[in-house]
């Protein structure tokens, strides 16, 4: 349903915060989408506020993805495997989430997001050059493609999370290039899910066009940031890690505050 006054306002505002994330480390935007609509724009549906949030991210990953190509950190070739690869995965996960209960998708996901973060923190490393050409990487960046789009479909997300560390797994780029390149697998991610969920009535078009119109600022403001912080090291690497522990905590947390 259309939300007036000011939750068109704070829609702006919060879609500015998941803009601002998608740019700065890439990924994130979901995460802070879904539960910004629910408690913050007042989306009650929890299945309108993922499919509602994968439009805004998807749009807003694109659009986030042109300074980051100016600023020459996008692997285009990679980009383009990875992201074709996990369609299929994406489309066969939204499916399977639309049919899961949300607030169990929402506990697994936080703690599969520790996981993540302790990988990432664990992996910590400076600019030393991208250590692997492309052909040799096309399997594994194909596979771990494939897996990176099923969870971001089943979870109803972009991925950004799963994305960066997957395309430095897979093909040992450095942290600002795999955030620049993750953008577009996020936005093809995030499309793909939000066609699914548009396919049976789960979109809030007005919200998810006012969220867009915020990430695009939002984003300009953390390309910038992220190409400050490239130069620090593993600066990008805590800051990412830091992000994901803290709503991962608070999604672990929020359902317990409820049922006391």
């Amino acid at each position: 349903m259309p939300v007036p006054g000011a939750g068109e306002l704070l829609a702006v505002l919060c879609g500015s915060a998941v803009g601002f994330s998608l740019a700065l480390i890439g990924g994130g935007g979901s995460i802070l989408a879904t539960p910004l609509l629910l408690y913050v724009v007042g989306v009650r549906d929890p299945h309108m506020a993922i499919g509602t949030s994968a439009v805004a991210v998807s749009a807003n990953a694109f659009a986030n993805l042109l300074p980051h190509a100016r600023a020459g950190h996008v692997r285009w070739r990679a980009a383009f495997v990875f992201a074709a690869a996990g369609v299929l995965g994406a489309w066969l996960g939204s499916s399977a989430g639309k049919a899961m209960d949300g607030h169990r998708l929402l506990a697994l996901f936080a703690l599969l997001m520790l996981v993540v973060a302790f990988l990432m923190l664990r992996g910590r490393r400076s600019g030393a050059g991208d250590r692997y050409p492309l052909p040799h990487t096309l399997p594994r960046l194909g596979a771990v493609g494939i897996g990176a789009g099923g969870l971001a479909g089943f979870f109803g997300i972009g991925g950004g999370f799963l994305i960066v560390p997957g395309l430095m797994f897979a093909s040992g780029m450095e942290i600002i290039n795999a955030i620049g390149t993750s953008l577009f697998s996020v936005g093809t991610f995030a499309a793909t899910t939000a066609g699914n969920y548009a396919a049976s009535g789960l979109v809030d078009w007005r919200v998810a066009a006012e969220f867009i119109g915020g990430g695009v600022i939002g984003g300009w403001l953390g390309a910038l940031g992220a190409r400050r912080l490239a130069g620090t090291r593993g600066a990008l690497n805590v800051v990412f890690a830091g992000v994901i522990v803290v709503v991962a905590i608070y999604m672990l947390y929020r359902p317990l505050t409820h049922a006391a």
